[in-house]
């Protein structure tokens, strides 16, 4: 005969049966909320709006990178699903925009995918080579040294039609749109296409009226750009200085001077500037200096495209210091305009 179990027996069961079933529950909630904690809960911190993966970036690295600057809240679990999702074998550079609160899982998927913001990369009114590869260098990855060696380069502005005195020309200031691991070489190329997008077929022929390669434009423009500090008087002052170079006179050009001694705090150039012997000095060397004497605007440059045609030969900066100049035709009168000016400076006790 079988035998019956009796009631307490099968409440034994039961409870064995539910405390199993209790022990799966229990179980798998850790389960689960350890997958939802390494994978989906928030870890990513405000401390830092981007994170920066250099080209040739080790997981190690990156790890390191997020633990200084405490860009995680936990460490571990990133590690954890990173290594989950095959990421340390598939690492990709760039420039990686931060959310506080983003997970693990999010995370990954943008480093791993390459989904790196770009940067828009903007710049004007830079005067010296150094100075724009150390300003370039804090804004894409290749940094100031690679970037002054290569714009230093004979081979490298040869490639591009230039020579290393002028080959600053080749820098039109804009604001382009690039991703911040973009190899130096390659920034070089971008430019390099800027600068062939820029001179256009039109620019070209005003060019070529005036006698002038699209070099020479530049260079001349930044000249302009020193003597300007007013976009509208950009034309006038172009034309003067076209006059002065198809009558075969020295420019004279004040900014010229400043740039051969390399003393940007002079504001007021004196004969013992006039006589720094140097290809930049317009006032002891005749036509262009041999290269441009601070980045050329696109105004300056379009303004010497568009000149004002008139026949002045000289002009004074004004005496009320309102940036604008006083122009002549004639020697007589430009004297008298500089004895307003100069007076003006000892008024003001400018001596240099």
């Amino acid at each position: 005969m079988e035998t019956v179990p009796t009631p307490k027996k099968r409440s034994i069961g039961k409870r064995i049966i539910s405390v199993i079933i209790l022990i799966a529950l229990l179980a798998g909630s850790v389960i689960a909320y350890t997958y939802y904690k390494r994978y989906f809960a928030p870890n990513v911190t405000e401390s830092e709006e981007y994170l920066y993966v250099r080209t040739g970036a080790s997981f190690d690295n990156l790890m390191e990178e997020l633990g200084e600057k405490n860009i995680l809240v936990d460490t571990a679990s990133f590690r954890w699903a990173a290594e989950k999702m095959e990421y340390p074998s598939r690492i990709k550079p760039g420039k990686y925009k931060l959310k506080g609160g983003m997970n693990n899982r999010s995370l990954i998927n943008m480093l791993g995918g390459g989904f790196q913001e770009p940067v828009k990369l903007r710049f004007q009114n830079i005067r010296l080579k150094d100075q724009f590869a150390g300003y370039i260098g804090t804004q894409i990855e290749p940094d100031s040294s690679i970037l002054i060696t290569l714009l230093d380069s004979d081979t490298l502005a040869a490639k591009y039609g230039f020579n290393t005195d002028n080959f600053f020309t080749m820098f039109i200031p804009n604001t382009y749109e690039m991703y911040w691991n973009i190899s130096a070489n390659d920034f070089f190329d971008r430019m390099n296409k800027e600068y062939n997008n820029f001179w256009t077929e039109e620019r070209r022929k005003k060019a070529e009226s005036i006698n002038l390669t699209p070099i020479q434009v530049s260079i001349l423009a930044s000249i302009v750009k020193g003597e300007a500090l007013h976009t509208d008087e950009m034309p006038k002052i172009a034309g003067l200085y076209l006059n002065r170079l198809q009558k075969g006179i020295l420019l004279q050009a004040d900014p010229t001077v400043i740039f051969a001694t390399n003393d940007f705090t002079i504001r007021r150039v004196l004969n013992r500037h006039l006589r720094t012997d140097s290809p930049y000095n317009t006032y002891i060397y005749k036509g262009l200096p041999p290269g441009p004497i601070m980045m050329p605007s696109i105004a300056s440059i379009d303004a010497v495209l568009n000149y004002q045609k008139h026949n002045y030969i000289y002009m004074c900066a004004k005496e009320d210091f309102s940036g604008y100049h006083n122009f002549s035709t004639n020697q007589a009168e430009h004297l008298i305009n500089a004895r307003k000016f100069q007076q003006a400076l000892n008024e003001r006790n400018i001596k240099r």
